[in-house]
């Protein structure tokens, strides 16, 4: 497991625009954990940035997935967090993203639909730690 610590949002976007975005490839899913303002959507945020997607990066919380299209991989980002388990995501036909065919697929909330999520799905949980600096651990 790798641990990785960020001291503030701006570090936090660029771990995942320097770091992470050149390692993803085709098909893989990311189940990424942490509370509510933990840094999901700033981590995501480098990421889209890192593959070369040139818009705006928002949480899907309401709208459950955005796509960023235009980079060198497309990125899905599912946010399951108004979701009330796996059954309701198949509804919504979250199983055509897992794992995604021509990108990435990242998944905030995946304990949600944890039974769905694809062997290979790499967690990534993200804490506030007592300096409010993040600390983003991987499981491979």
């Amino acid at each position: 497991m790798d641990t990785i610590i960020c001291k503030n949002v701006e570090e936090t976007i660029r771990w995942g625009f320097e770091q992470m975005a050149p390692r993803l490839s085709v098909g893989m899913v990311i189940a990424l954990t942490g509370d509510l303002g933990a840094g999901k959507t700033h981590l995501v945020k480098g990421i889209a940035l890192g593959l070369g997607y040139p818009g705006e990066v928002t949480s899907p919380t309401f709208t459950l997935l955005h796509e960023y299209l235009g980079g060198r991989l497309t990125l899905y980002h599912l946010d399951l967090y108004r979701i009330q388990g796996a059954q309701e995501a198949i509804r919504f036909g979250v199983e055509d993203y897992l794992p995604a065919v021509e990108g990435v697929t990242i998944v905030e909330w995946p304990e949600r639909i944890q039974s769905l999520l694809p062997s290979g799905t790499q967690w990534w949980e993200i804490q506030i730690l007592e300096d409010l600096s993040r600390q983003i651990k991987i499981r491979i």
